[in-house]
């Protein structure tokens, strides 16, 4: 988004809103808290990624955002690849896709805008698999000096079972340093993953598996609804220790509810078949 770019409310008949919801119902969601999000005026929603490529919790949670808001602004945030590629990127725009940068998430709140972010980014969208249940933000901060330097409320979108659907082995920091992809496309990983139908393989998109996926949106955090000066660092550090606890916790509290995503979603699905099927569901 640019300054000379107008403030954009998706179409509720656009046509990736179909794909998007068909796509979302294969995760199966379920989505609490959302009235956590004001319906009116700016706030940064702030999302654990998973998955890699598929990461059904993006999905999810923006769609969460236009049911929530469906004649106010909101934004999700997507890679340069992704806006610059030949009819896909202006579709992300018209739906309310932004560039993933500081300037356009500012752009997006002063619009009046709930802008969804992902701190973790790549890094955390490709963490193992036996990280799953686990917030990995890498340390990145900015997300709480923004909110700070603009007085807007952060709302936690908490999201587990979307990282169980795919089995990945390994970021591939030492690959992604050799092929200087940092300097090529901004990222500082190149996952490795196990699954159909490459096998282990790296980067390869492999089927994820029918994950059920919840998102829970919190309460504003508390610091997000005070003044605070955004250069402070002491501040900053404590504040970002305080969002990736609260964070965690829910984290931990949605696994404990649901701690085999996978078998949830099997069994949601097949509960949804036709006649007497349905009742395999029982067995899972």
């Amino acid at each position: 988004m640019t300054e000379t770019e107008t403030t954009v409310i998706p179409d509720p008949n656009h046509p990736l809103m179909p794909l998007a919801r068909a796509y979302t119902d294969y995760f199966t969601p379920t989505v609490t808290g959302v009235e956590n999000l004001p319906a009116s005026g700016p706030a940064l929603v702030i999302g654990n990624h998973s998955s890699i490529y598929w990461a059904p919790e993006v999905w999810i949670t923006f769609m969460a955002m236009l049911d929530r808001r469906p004649d106010e602004p909101s934004y999700g945030v997507a890679h340069d690849i992704l806006l610059r590629a030949p009819i896909l990127g202006d579709s992300l725009r018209q739906f309310g896709v932004i560039p993933a940068s500081r300037e356009a998430a500012a752009k997006g709140l002063k619009d009046g805008g709930a802008v969804m972010v992902y701190p973790g980014g790549d890094w955390e969208a490709c963490r193992p698999w036996t990280d799953r249940g686990k917030i990995d933000f890498a340390d990145r901060k900015g997300f709480i000096r923004l909110a700070l330097e603009l007085g807007v409320p952060v709302i936690p979108a908490v999201a587990n079972g979307g990282h169980d659907s795919i089995f990945v082995l390994s970021r591939g920091e030492r690959t992604a340093r050799l092929l200087q992809l940092d300097k090529l496309v901004r990222a500082k990983v190149f996952p490795y993953t196990l699954g159909l139908p490459f096998g282990i393989a790296p980067i390869l998109p492999q089927i994820p598996l029918p994950a059920s996926v919840t998102v829970s949106f919190l309460p504003a955090l508390d610091w997000s609804t005070q003044p605070g000066d955004p250069e402070d660092g002491d501040l900053v550090d404590g504040y970002y220790d305080r969002t990736v606890e609260t964070m965690q916790t829910e984290l931990d509290r949605l696994r404990a509810e649901t701690p085999n995503p996978v078998a949830a979603g099997l069994k949601k699905h097949v509960a949804g078949l036709p006649g007497p099927l349905k009742g395999l569901a029982d067995l899972l």
